[in-house]
């Protein structure tokens, strides 16, 4: 018997930058498929800036089909206006998944870098180092695209990666 495939849209959301990593997940193995980022003007006003968020996400999405969407939580930065601004990017990147009838999956830094590296304080990167082995990539994907596609990683592994037989608990983002 075949093991299904399923294709999953990680998304690193951001208002400049927005990074998107489509993987196929067929049983055990990770298939790349795509990434890259969608950049948005500085100098726009903030709806123009969500729509281009919206829009490309609806192309991404409308090109490779995705059965799955994956994409970080906001945390709180030292700067509210930031952490706003974060926020509103990601709702646009939320909405272009649930309006193409997409469930959403969400995850915090700690359990992507968690599930990608083995360490829920690992460095940028590392995590950009473990997606070029795992997906077995010959070029390196910018910080953004590597962020997507880790967190994709992650919802392929249920959310705890390779490492989930390892620990039964999860403290201070290290396996106990």
């Amino acid at each position: 018997m075949d093991a299904e495939k399923i294709r999953i849209l990680g998304i690193d959301p951001g208002l400049q930058v927005t990074g998107f990593g489509i993987i196929d997940k067929i049983g055990n193995q990770m298939i790349y498929v795509s990434s890259g980022r969608i950049k948005t003007s500085a100098d726009s006003k903030l709806p123009p800036r969500l729509k281009q968020i919206l829009d490309g996400l609806n192309s991404i999405i409308s090109q490779h089909t995705p059965d799955h969407v994956a994409i970080e939580q906001v945390f709180v930065n030292i700067n509210p206006k930031s952490t706003l601004l974060l926020g509103q990017a990601r709702g646009a990147a939320v909405c272009a998944a649930v309006l193409n009838d997409l469930e959403v999956s969400e995850y915090t830094a700690l359990q992507i870098k968690q599930a990608v590296v083995g360490n829920g304080h690992a460095r940028k990167e590392q995590v950009q180092e473990m997606v070029i082995r795992l997906l077995r990539l010959e070029g390196k994907p910018g910080m953004d695209a590597s962020d997507a596609l880790a967190c994709a990683i992650c919802h392929a592994h249920g959310g705890l990666g390779a490492f989930a037989n390892l620990y039964q608990h999860i403290k201070h983002g290290r396996g106990v």
